[in-house]
């Protein structure tokens, strides 16, 4: 994935960031002067806004390139390179978020290791959140044709027109969503560049009898308002405290 259309397509989501930012104010409360970790921070949206909100916080992710593009816009950053799955920082934090949707792209076996290394982590009483899409529309995908232009922004290094679009199949336990960024050239013609990602079919149900088998008490969120969950809901988060 180019890690430069990935976060300009993103940039513009700000929905979530209140949500993240009053669970780092409440994490002050357990550890005032400790930072918090996000995982799976990609390019650093929503990590770069706690930051300028005065936010102490770590990434980490797996990727490199994506690791690349954050240090090479925020140089002061601090970041991991590793997995979620199997991370030891030597560190306990009060607040470990996993926001972006990318818990659902995690099979039962790497959410439950995701869930121990968390535990490993955190400080008693500390929180960890999640957010991914409402595991019921998931579900109730199937299969799409592509769609039309969803989104448009310019690319900063030719200044010329990105188009978004997107497709998506379901094929056993998963969904796969296309997304289609078509960059406008030069000479007229369109360079298309596709990023897939594959999010899990399992039930809300499944993702949060794992989070009380872990050992958490939690509350499951619908909205960033902090609705609760219920079928219909644009989101499933999880908000999860260490006993």
């Amino acid at each position: 994935m180019d890690p430069e259309l990935y976060h300009l397509h993103h940039l513009n989501y700000l929905e979530d960031l209140p949500y993240w930012l009053a669970l780092a104010d409440q994490a002050r409360d357990l550890d005032p002067a400790g930072p918090i970790l996000e995982l799976g921070c990609g390019t650093g949206r929503v990590m770069q806004f706690l930051r300028a909100e005065g936010v102490r916080v770590c990434g980490l992710d797996f990727d490199r390139q994506m690791l690349a593009y954050l240090k090479e816009k925020d140089p002061s950053a601090t970041v991991f390179l590793a997995d979620m799955t199997n991370f030891s920082l030597g560190h306990h934090f009060p607040l470990i978020l996993l926001p972006c949707n990318t818990y659902s792209t995690l099979s039962a076996p790497q959410r439950k290791a995701t869930l121990e290394c968390v535990n490993a982590h955190l400080l008693p009483g500390g929180c960890f959140a999640a957010s991914l899409p409402n595991p019921a529309d998931l579900i109730r995908m199937g299969d799409s044709e592509e769609s039309g232009v969803e989104e448009t922004f310019i690319h900063p290094g030719t200044q010329a027109p990105v188009q978004v679009s997107s497709s998506w199949k379901t094929i056993g336990g998963t969904v796969t969503i296309y997304w289609h960024y078509d960059l406008l050239q030069e000479d007229g013609t369109v360079q298309r560049t596709t990023h897939e990602i594959s999010h899990r079919l399992d039930p809300a149900e499944i993702y949060l009898e794992e989070v009380r088998q872990a050992g958490f008490d939690f509350i499951a969120h619908g909205e960033f308002n902090q609705t609760p969950y219920h079928p219909e809901a644009d989101f499933l988060i999880i908000e999860a405290r260490k006993k």
